[in-house]
């Protein structure tokens, strides 16, 4: 009875012996997976080692030991290298070095998420900077082009009281004028609002006394 049970859950020895052989070959290709964590690396590790000693197959602690270290990734080299120099592998239970690995890896999600945060929090930074320089750039064009139209504003109010000036001064020299022709005596005719070189009369009077001199001179002929 003992014997049929024996086969029926461990199966003959044909069938162990396939078994061993292929978990000899998956322990040698063990690998640490991309995204997986040390625990889930544990748990598989165990399953094997765990099946493989049921099977007969013997191991001893630096075996295991160097076999877990070197089936993990290349981010973990540097923990590698410092347990490799500071652990004696021969000692050293399996169970207890995938605990340093577990400390390690919590650590490494520590720095992570800061690194991360840090960076989440630059990129508001620099966000937040932009929109205030950009606000700023709108509020100098704004400035700018205030400044511009109160400069353009205050170039029309000059030229408008520059020409009322103009205008002003424009009157009072025709007034003036005017005044000034209505006071003028001529010395030819002695009447008013002229000068003698524009005097009417006295052209008037010379050409009267060319005419005159004309005849006396035609007589004496």
């Amino acid at each position: 009875m003992w014997d049929v049970l024996e086969v029926t859950h461990e199966g003959t020895s044909d069938v162990k012996r396939a078994r061993k052989h292929a978990l000899i070959q998956e322990y040698k290709l063990f690998r640490m997976q991309i995204g997986e964590s040390i625990s889930e690396v544990h748990k598989r590790f165990t399953h094997i080692v765990n099946h493989l000693i049921g099977l007969g197959k013997t191991f001893d602690k630096e075996e295991l030991n160097m076999k877990v270290l070197k089936c993990l990734g290349r981010a973990w080299q540097p923990k590698v290298t410092a347990i490799t120099k500071s652990r004696d592998l021969t000692t050293l239970s399996t169970t207890a070095l995938f605990e340093k690995l577990r400390e390690h890896e919590i650590e490494m999600n520590r720095l992570k998420e800061q690194q991360n945060r840090d960076r989440k929090a630059r990129s508001i930074a620099l966000k937040t900077a932009a929109v205030a320089e950009d606000s700023e750039a709108d509020s100098s064009c704004d400035s700018e082009v205030e400044t511009q139209n109160m400069l353009t504003r205050k170039f029309s109010k000059f030229l408008r009281k520059r020409g009322k000036e103009k205008n002003q001064q424009t009157k009072r020299y025709t007034k003036k004028t005017d005044l000034n022709s209505t006071n003028l005596t001529c010395f030819g005719c002695g009447k008013q609002g002229h000068i003698k070189a524009e005097c009417p009369n006295l052209n008037n009077k010379d050409k009267t006394a060319e005419k005159k001199k004309f005849s006396k001179s035609s007589k004496g002929k």
